[in-house]
């Protein structure tokens, strides 16, 4: 059955036979872009049974969501990933692709039907499953060093005015607050990240962070950022 408000929120519905049962409350969302031609040709693959994949709901470019997992199962659309601990993203996450062509066919800025949709859609999971916002997060960020999805032109900051989010730190307190990389690499795994392959962790952050500079160098504003993000995260400020 669909939860409350659900029903205008999908429009669609083509269940995949991709996936299999949860054993933890869902805590984390995912998104991901699908780097594909087209919402068919990605429909096809997220319910094709030999693909082994799949996500909760695609959004299309002009905005349509379909769902393809139930919520309460588990769908397979992070793979190989780590959060904040959590080894097995699959079983505590609710997974979203949209419509898009990703970097590899031609990267642009992600429609605003498509995320008129994802707002919403996003809403309702996050409070019907009291998601913290520093667990909406990218496939970037669970997984680092073999992802780049969504990718620096997502609108973090949309989310992140309609409190799906973090923001962004824009008040940074210290300016450089950590000793060496090596502290910052724990800093980074205190947050969240897998630091297992260090410059794609830092890419990683940067992606999420400071998507203007995206070169996998340790530099002093994304050390004052992660600080301020931790800083927040200790006063109860970043739930």
């Amino acid at each position: 059955m669909m939860g409350e408000g659900m029903s205008e929120l999908v429009h669609h519905e083509r269940l995949s036979p991709n996936y299999d049962e949860r054993h933890a409350p869902v805590s984390t969302v995912v998104v991901h872009y699908t780097e594909m031609e087209s919402a068919s040709a990605a429909l096809d693959r997220l319910t094709d049974p030999e693909a082994k994949v799949s996500a909760h709901y695609l959004i299309s470019e002009g905005g349509e969501v379909t769902r393809l997992v139930p919520e309460d199962k588990r769908a397979w659309h992070a793979g190989v990933s780590y959060w904040r601990g959590e080894s097995d993203v699959n079983g505590i996450s609710i997974g979203i692709e949209l419509d898009h062509p990703g970097h590899a066919l031609g990267y642009r800025e992600f429609s605003e039907a498509q995320i008129g949709a994802l707002l919403p859609l996003l809403h309702s999971i996050v409070k019907r499953h009291d998601v913290p916002r520093a667990n909406v997060v990218g496939h970037s960020d669970v997984a680092p060093h073999r992802k780049i999805d969504p990718g620096e032109l997502f609108p973090w900051a949309k989310l992140a005015e309609h409190g799906l989010c973090l923001p962004r730190p824009t008040k940074l307190e210290l300016g450089d607050p950590f000793d060496n990389d090596g502290a910052f690499y724990l800093a980074m795994e205190r947050f969240g990240y897998d630091i297992s392959d260090g410059r794609k962790s830092v890419e990683a952050f940067q992606r999420r962070w400071r998507p203007e500079l995206i070169d996998g160098v340790i530099d002093g504003e994304i050390r004052a950022i992660l600080f301020q993000l931790l800083l927040d995260r200790d006063r109860g400020l970043a739930r």
